[in-house]
C-alpha cells in the first residue's frame, strides 16, 4: 500500500510540475551599448574610432558578445523569455545583438524607438514571440520643465503569455542623479508620475491586471519617487491585487548586496515591481519575493577595497573590457495552463 501511495504522490507531483512552467524575465543596464558610427542627430562622438573611447568595430563586437554572454548565463538552462535593456543606442545594436551573437538561437524580436535623450541612450524590450505575443506598445513621455533637456521615454508593452494571461511590462531608465540627488529628484518624480498614471489606467480597466515594472530607476526602494509617487510598497504582509510591490526591497541596505556600487557602498537602483495580483499563487501567472534574484556571478565582478564591485565596461575615458556598472536582475514567473484569462 505504501508503494502505491508513493507512486500516486509522484504522479500527482509530476502532473503539477508539467502543468506549470517557469518564465524568466531579465532586466539589465548594459552600460553604453553603442555602435561605432557617428549619428549626426545625437552626441555619440565618443563612441567612434576617433572619439574618446577609440570605439572600433572590434571593441563593439566584443561588447555585443559580452552582453549576450551575461544574458545567456543568467538564463541558465534556457534563454530568457523577455529581456528589458537599458543604455542601448539604437535599432542597429539590437539587430546585431539578436542575430550576430549566441542570442540568435532564441529568435528574439524587439521593441524600441529612438528617444529624445541627447546622447541617444535608449531602452528596449527583447521577447521571444512564441512566449510573448505583443498586443500593445506605447512610449511614455517623462515631462520636464521647458528649460531642461528631454530625457528617455518609458517603454510600455502588453502581451499574452502561454498561460493565456495578459502581462503588462514597463521598461524604465529614469534620469540620473547627475548634478546632485536632491537637485535631480524632480526628474525621477516625473518619471514615477508617468508610470503611475499608466498603472492607474490599467487598474481602472482591470483591478487584477498583471503588471511588471523593471529597469534602472536611479533611486532606492524607500526614495520618494518609488515609495510615495509610484507607490511601490515594501510591505508584503497584506497584499492587494491593485497595488504595487517592490520585490527588490529585500536586498535594500543589506551589507554587500546590491545591483550597483557607488562610493564603496552597494545599493539597489535596479528594481522589479509587480502588481499584487502577480503574487496570488492561484493565479494563472504568478511569482513571489523568493523568485527575484540579482545575478552576481564571479565573472561579472572584480576585487575592490571593500569586497567586490561590478566589472564595468568603462573607466573614465577608457574601455575597461568589462561588462557593466550594474548587475542584472531576473524574475521567474510560474505559468499555469488553461486558466481563466485576465
Amino acid at each position: 500500500m505504501r508503494r502505491v501511495s508513493l507512486l500516486i504522490f509522484m504522479i500527482l507531483t509530476a502532473a503539477n510540475i508539467l502543468a506549470q512552467h517557469e518564465f524568466r524575465i531579465i532586466s539589465y543596464n548594459v552600460e553604453n551599448l553603442f555602435d561605432y558610427e557617428d549619428d549626426p542627430d545625437t552626441q555619440d562622438e565618443a563612441f567612434t574610432p576617433t572619439g574618446d573611447y577609440k570605439w572600433t568595430e572590434k571593441k563593439y563586437k566584443r561588447k555585443l558578445n559580452d552582453v549576450s554572454k551575461v544574458l545567456s548565463a543568467a538564463g541558465e538552462w534556457t534563454l530568457p523569455a523577455i529581456i528589458a535593456l537599458c543604455e542601448i543606442e539604437n535599432a542597429r545594436v539590437l539587430d546585431d545583438l539578436t542575430t550576430q551573437t549566441q542570442l540568435k538561437t532564441a529568435g528574439y524580436k524587439y521593441l524600441h524607438r529612438n528617444s529624445p535623450d541627447r546622447r541617444g541612450v535608449d531602452v528596449a524590450l527583447l521577447y521571444q514571440p512564441d512566449k510573448y505575443k505583443v498586443s500593445d506598445v506605447e512610449f511614455l513621455t517623462v515631462k520636464l520643465p521647458d528649460e531642461e533637456r528631454p530625457t528617455r521615454e518609458i517603454l510600455f508593452a502588453s502581451g499574452v503569455v502561454p498561460s493565456g494571461d495578459t502581462l503588462h511590462i514597463f521598461v524604465n531608465h529614469w534620469p540620473s542623479r547627475y548634478g546632485g540627488e536632491l537637485e535631480s529628484q524632480h526628474k525621477r518624480i516625473s518619471a514615477a508620475q508617468a508610470v503611475r498614471q499608466k498603472v492607474d489606467s490599467l487598474f481602472f480597466r482591470n483591478s487584477k491586471a498583471k503588471i511588471a515594472i523593471m529597469g534602472d530607476f536611479n533611486d532606492y526602494p524607500t526614495d520618494k519617487s518609488i515609495a510615495d509617487v509610484l507607490k511601490a510598497s515594501t510591505n508584503l504582509e497584506d497584499i492587494k491585487d491593485n497595488e504595487l510591490y517592490n520585490l527588490m526591497a529585500k536586498f535594500d541596505k543589506k551589507q554587500g548586496v546590491g545591483t550597483h556600487k557607488f562610493g564603496g557602498e552597494w545599493g539597489v537602483l535596479d528594481h522589479v515591481i509587480v502588481s499584487g495580483s502577480m503574487l496570488d499563487q492561484q493565479s494563472g501567472i504568478h511569482t513571489s519575493t523568493e523568485k527575484v534574484h540579482i545575478y552576481k556571478e564571479s565573472f561579472l565582478l572584480k576585487p575592490d577595497k571593500t569586497d567586490f564591485a561590478p566589472k564595468r565596461s568603462f573607466l573614465g575615458a577608457f574601455y575597461a573590457y568589462g561588462f557593466s556598472d550594474h548587475l542584472p536582475v531576473y524574475l521567474d514567473l510560474n505559468l499555469k495552463q488553461n486558466n481563466e484569462k485576465h
